[in-house]
């Protein structure tokens, strides 16, 4: 007897994509995906990415075979990086579950949500729930730019993209202790100066507008 198997197509179909330099950019879809499930689609409509990471959901416009316009802010919110490895999974209706994975072929797992501040930080006149994002500060005056938002289940306010790069650049670790010194005006993007006193709170702010004041003037022409 002579049994003939057919390659059925996945209700799922999926490809994977590793990240080389340049990936922000701008990520190419597979020839073969591509031909198979998305050509003759609506060229117009954005694709919808989601993640194990997050509730958002993310629009990215499609120009050809390439991702572009959105896939930078998909890349930035999953502190995406050289070396690693992302799967997209279609889910119909160009929505794509969206799976990284680290340079050690394990799935990278994200901490939910990634820190609370305490209940007093309601009281500081420089935070609102209109706040978007914060500048993290560190000792030596470099800033990290993270997400920033309110709980309103939780009543306190959060910091969650871009913590995840702030602590791997500063090597921190488990069990490290957090002191933020919050400076801003309520009207402008306020800036948390981890510090644990106030004065050296003041002296690295000082180093971080001089960063600041010398990036503008090594920049500007005449």
């Amino acid at each position: 007897m002579v049994v003939s198997c057919r390659m059925e197509t996945p209700r799922e179909p999926h490809f994977f994509k590793p990240l080389l330099p340049g990936f922000q950019s701008g990520v190419a879809i597979p020839l073969d995906f591509y031909s198979k499930h998305i050509q003759g689609a609506e060229i117009n409509k954005p694709w919808k990415l989601r993640s194990d990471a997050s509730d958002q959901i993310w629009e990215v416009i499609r120009e050809g075979r390439t991702l572009t316009k959105g896939w930078k802010e998909f890349t930035e919110a999953h502190d995406l990086r050289i070396g690693d490895i992302v799967i997209f999974k279609h889910e119909g209706d160009m929505v794509f579950h969206v799976t990284p994975f680290g340079p050690s072929c394990c799935e990278i797992q994200y901490t939910h949500p990634h820190i609370f501040l305490p209940v007093e930080a309601m009281r500081c006149g420089a935070l609102n729930q209109q706040c978007k994002e914060v500048k993290l500060v560190n000792k030596e005056g470099k800033s990290w730019t993270a997400r920033f938002g309110f709980s309103e289940s939780d009543g306190a306010y959060y910091i969650s993209r871009g913590w995840r790069k702030f602590c791997r650049d500063n090597r921190c670790t488990n069990g490290d202790l957090f002191v933020f010194n919050v400076v801003g005006d309520g009207t402008t993007t306020p800036l948390l100066c981890v510090c644990p006193e106030r004065k050296e709170c003041t002296e690295l702010l000082i180093k971080h507008f001089s960063r600041i004041d010398g990036s503008i003037a090594s920049t500007s022409r005449n």
